[in-house]
């Protein structure tokens, strides 16, 4: 494999093609922030805000800053979503709405967390660029808000009965894995790291359960799995994502054992999300074989694809485990082939289970300046470390040999199912 080659073809797609289409087509001259809802061409067909995408470009242009080159419209761009945001994101107590109008009025009210993630997440990243002690500010105080808020996100917008079935939920635990890393060096020392051991013990002690070889998306409050539809949920693209953030602290504590164990949760999840048939990783799988509740359960999604390049590619780097180098291989050709318009900027998100074009859209209500920048960003870097070091940063341990390649019992237990029946998806479900 040609890293300098990778790693080239990943810097020309982030600064020739997915950046520029962000810059110029995303941005509201009249009244600051950023249209989401964009076409295949990049025209806006709906002018909501979604506070989820607004911290993300902020942060997206920020990072680009402070890491690649100091490029003034880069930060202008960062710069003018950030002073919409802070006007116009919260209800002035950092609690972060879900949308708002064009204009920056409240749509939906701040019942959803991530919202509080990724304003947290831009700020950090800019407050290391401009108004340190302002957008710090911001980013702490609202960090500190997500960690009252843990146990109860939704909070008051919570539907469910307490107590009747109290399942816990990866996606926060997870995400502040990658969050308390965009903290660090804002605020105090022993917070950082007392929320980075309890994450670490929640993803890796938690959520993975060991005897399934699979990562649940909620588990029952005493860690065990719960037979009901949101009990059964697997997120294969949510658990990689997860792995190579897990990657990242490991690099941070000097654990080559933490690594090593995400690597091997990672090429789990990935052999067990493969469709077989039709290529590319599903979205949603209920690993006791029921039919899922998600109906677009069998789509292929853009930032699926996308985490997996990243955590393949770190993993090899980190490990030098062969069988990542083999899935980057798999994922890098389906995602290239499938997702990157050859006729205009920016990826396609949505594809069927074949493969095909569900919607030719390239922004909208989750899909925003996010994903597949963040993911070229970090192949490139990654492709670049390998090519300047001439391969992975160790060799395999002798554990890892033995274990990677094993498949969960989940997916063992499916095998052997008749393939001929899969056009009307019989077999697939019990």
């Amino acid at each position: 494999m040609d890293f300098k080659k990778l790693a080239k073809d990943y810097k020309t797609e982030l600064l020739e093609n997915v950046i520029p289409f962000w810059l110029e087509k995303s941005q509201d001259k009249k009244f600051g922030g950023y249209f989401s809802c964009l076409d295949r061409e990049g025209r806006v067909y709906d002018t909501d805000k979604f506070v989820w995408l607004q911290g993300r470009e902020v942060w997206l242009f920020s990072m680009l800053y402070n890491q690649v080159e100091k490029n003034p419209s880069w930060i202008y761009c960062a710069l003018q979503g950030a002073k919409f945001l802070k006007k116009y994101g919260h209800d002035g107590e950092l609690n972060w709405y879900f949308s708002l109008t064009r204009e920056g009025k409240p749509l939906i009210q701040p019942y959803n967390i991530f919202s509080h993630c990724f304003a947290s997440m831009a700020f950090a990243q800019l407050s290391k660029i401009r108004d340190k002690t302002e957008y710090a500010e911001i980013a702490v105080n609202t960090f500190q808000k997500i960690l009252e808020k843990q146990d109860n996100p939704k909070g008051i917008y919570n539907k469910s009965v307490p107590g009747t079935r109290p399942l816990k939920n990866f996606s926060l635990p997870m995400i502040l894995c990658n969050l308390t890393l965009e903290l660090e060096g804002l605020m105090d020392p022993a917070t950082i790291d007392s929320t980075i051991d309890t994450c670490i013990s929640e993803l890796m002690d938690v959520f993975y359960q060991p005897e399934l070889g699979l990562i649940l998306e909620n588990v029952l409050s005493n860690g065990r799995p719960d037979d009901s539809f949101e009990g059964r949920l697997v997120n294969p693209g949510h658990s990689i994502e997860a792995m190579w953030f897990i990657m990242e602290l490991g690099l941070r504590l000097k654990k080559q054992d933490l690594i090593e164990k995400a690597v091997d949760i990672a090429l789990k999840m990935v052999n067990y999300g493969w469709d077989e048939e039709y290529g590319g990783i599903f979205y949603f799988l209920d690993y006791k074989g029921h039919p899922p509740q998600q109906l677009e359960w069998d789509q292929k999604l853009w930032w699926v694809h996308i985490e997996t390049l990243i955590c393949m590619a770190y993993g090899y780097l980190l490990t030098g485990n062969k069988d990542c180098l083999s899935w980057y291989e798999k994922v890098h050709n389906y995602s290239w082939s499938h997702f990157k318009d050859p006729d205009h900027p920016e990826w396609f998100g949505y594809l069927n289970r074949q493969g095909e074009v569900l919607l030719p859209l390239k922004g909208g209500k989750w899909k925003g300046a996010f994903h597949v920048p963040r993911g070229m960003y970090k192949c490139w870097q990654i492709f670049e470390q390998l090519a300047t070091n001439g391969g992975p940063l160790r060799e395999p341990s002798e554990q890892a040999k033995s274990i990677s390649a094993r498949k969960p019992k989940s997916v063992a237990k499916n095998e052997g199912r008749n393939k001929d029946e899969s056009a009307s998806f019989k077999g697939r479900f019990k």
